[in-house]
């Protein structure tokens, strides 16, 4: 069955964790919305590849122009039957607006999936709804899960963790079994 996903994104934000899902969830024959704050359908955003390179982090590289399908200020969560927060550097700025907050509430006060990857936890974080729960993140997000309360597991990049509604990985290795536990949820 056909679901209507909502994926909340901003500049430069991880390229495979925004196009990845956004290709293989739309090829499920899910219809698959991404916003950005302050921006409309038919804009772009710009997007940052990163990659394992044996660096004491990852390394960052110029990605794609991803447009946007769906304009932000018109979206109405309540349409949508779940929630996808990619990683990179777009959530340490988009945490920042209260209207992606609400949003994500919304979705876990509902009991919808969510799924976040990488440094996309900062938004589940900032939204307050990582308390007792177990999630996944890149290493580098993992103090913020602990100290807002969660536990934060350490699965390695290539597995997911699901608790209740939310699917979360620490990085796109993860996409085969993270994508495949979030469609799980959609069924």
């Amino acid at each position: 069955m056909s679901k209507r996903l909502l994926v909340i994104a901003g500049d430069f934000v991880e390229d495979y964790e925004l196009m990845v899902p956004f290709q293989a969830l739309t090829m499920l024959g899910h219809q698959v919305d991404v916003v950005c704050p302050n921006k409309k359908a038919g804009e772009q955003i710009k997007t940052a590849i990163h990659d394992f390179e044996g660096d004491q982090t990852y390394t960052e590289k110029p990605g794609h122009k991803f447009t946007l399908n769906e304009t932000f200020d018109k979206i109405d969560e309540s349409t949508y039957d779940a929630l996808v927060v990619p990683g990179g550097r777009a959530p340490e700025y988009i945490r920042l607006n209260e209207r992606v907050l609400e949003i994500v509430r919304d979705f876990n006060t509902k009991n919808k999936p969510i799924a976040s990857i990488c440094h996309g936890i900062q938004v589940l974080v900032a939204a307050g709804i990582i308390k007792d729960r177990t999630c996944s993140c890149y290493p580098a997000c993992a103090p913020d899960v602990i100290i807002n309360g969660g536990t934060w597991e350490d699965i390695g990049f290539e597995d997911a963790l699901v608790d209740g509604n939310l699917v979360t990985a620490a990085a796109w290795p993860a996409h085969p079994k993270w994508l495949a536990e979030f469609n799980k949820l959609l069924i």
